[in-house]
């Protein structure tokens, strides 16, 4: 034990662990630079973990390429790797523990928790995970440290016989289960999915696996088709103009029992609307930035009683759930992964996640 109560692996698993680490900076908007950073000090209940691979999410995107957060900050927070020194009372964790670890945990016992709208707990709103500066998730950093209530809750354990690139799907996966639930997909229902980008395909995996009649969209074919591959029945061209007839023709005029979606553009919401049947449910998933302003019909929601919902983050309570979904591999999640970097090309991953090609759908960090 060292004098701050930290047990560190200092020989049987992979040596001392540095005083410093390599991290992706965010230090001004669109810029992300590979610095020398002090490793996060562990304390006690509280765990470090070795990351071996880290997820780009469309967060990290908003955050890094329209200055939603102030620099100087270390971002990245689907992470997968190893532990390699636990705080003084951890049990629950060990050296050489295999873990993916989320970076958001609720208090579970507020107001906003009892209503099991955890993400709204002011606990839950509380970063505990980071890779130094205020913390942010710290993925992208060569070792994080997960603090105390995160150390307790929100750490999961990965099988031998799973990749640390699969398990870096556990924390957005959990994302897509939640917005799943809340869109009440049930079997047999038309779901359209609108934007077949990573989080799109996700959440056509996801409903999939729920017994959905999938229909999707996107402007680009390789995209559409890559939806076809995992499930959908048909996807669509939106630059057509003629995707609510489309779908209209395959409801007997109807439209979808549910739309979901998840692209970013306020115009988006209105066609989605359009889409879905009287009293149809509308899922917002992209649209979590602070400064878009959406416009729609009134009578959408006032006559046809169409409803608008939103879902936003994880969910503590079906953590299990959704890591046995990825860690089974029920979901062809691989199947998106098209790019990796390391951490010294990390500009590089996040520009193509900005500004992907027709080729590209998940980016990965690599720290291996």
């Amino acid at each position: 034990m060292s004098q701050a109560g930290t047990m560190l692996d200092a020989a049987a698993l992979r040596g001392p662990v540095p005083k410093t680490m390599r991290a992706g900076v965010y230090r001004s908007k669109g810029v992300v630079c590979v610095e020398e950073v002090p490793v996060p000090e562990v304390a006690e209940g509280e765990v470090l973990i070795k990351v071996a691979f880290c997820g780009i999410c469309g967060t990290d995107i908003k955050k890094i390429f329209h200055a939603y957060v102030e620099p100087p900050q270390i971002l990245g927070h689907e992470i997968a790797g190893t532990v390699v020194a636990v705080g003084r009372g951890v049990s629950k964790w060990k050296l050489g523990d295999r873990v993916m670890s989320f970076h958001h945990i609720p208090c579970g016992s507020c107001f906003y928790c009892q209503k099991r709208l955890f993400s709204q707990c002011p606990r839950y709103k509380t970063t505990g995970l980071t890779g130094g500066f205020t913390p942010n998730g710290g993925g992208f950093a060569e070792y994080v440290k997960a603090m105390p209530w995160v150390a307790e809750r929100g750490i999961v354990a990965i099988p031998d016989a799973v990749s640390f690139e699969q398990a870096t799907f556990i924390e957005p996966i959990n994302t897509v289960v939640k917005a799943v639930q809340k869109a009440r997909i049930a079997p047999g229902e038309t779901v359209l999915v609108l934007g077949c980008g990573p989080v799109g395909l996700q959440l056509m995996m996801v409903s999939h696996l729920r017994g959905a009649i999938l229909y999707t969209s996107d402007p680009v074919a390789q995209r559409r088709a890559r939806s076809l591959k995992l499930g959908a029945k048909e996807s669509f061209d939106p630059t057509s103009g003629k995707l609510v007839a489309e779908i209209k023709a395959r409801t007997e005029e109807r439209g979808a029992d549910a739309v979901l979606v998840a692209v970013a553009h306020p115009a988006v919401v209105s066609e989605a609307l359009a889409a879905a049947r009287p009293g149809g449910r509308v899922l917002l998933f992209a649209a979590n930035d602070p400064v878009t302003r959406i416009e729609f019909p009134a009578a959408a929601v006032g006559i046809d009683e169409k409803e608008i919902l939103g879902s936003y983050s994880a969910a503590v309570d079906i953590q299990e759930e959704a890591a046995e979904m990825v860690l089974s591999g029920k979901l062809p999640l691989m199947e998106i992964v098209t790019h990796r970097f390391s951490l010294d090309r990390i500009q590089e991953g996040l520009e193509l996640a900005a500004r992907p090609t027709a080729e590209s759908l998940k980016v990965l960090i690599t720290h291996t």
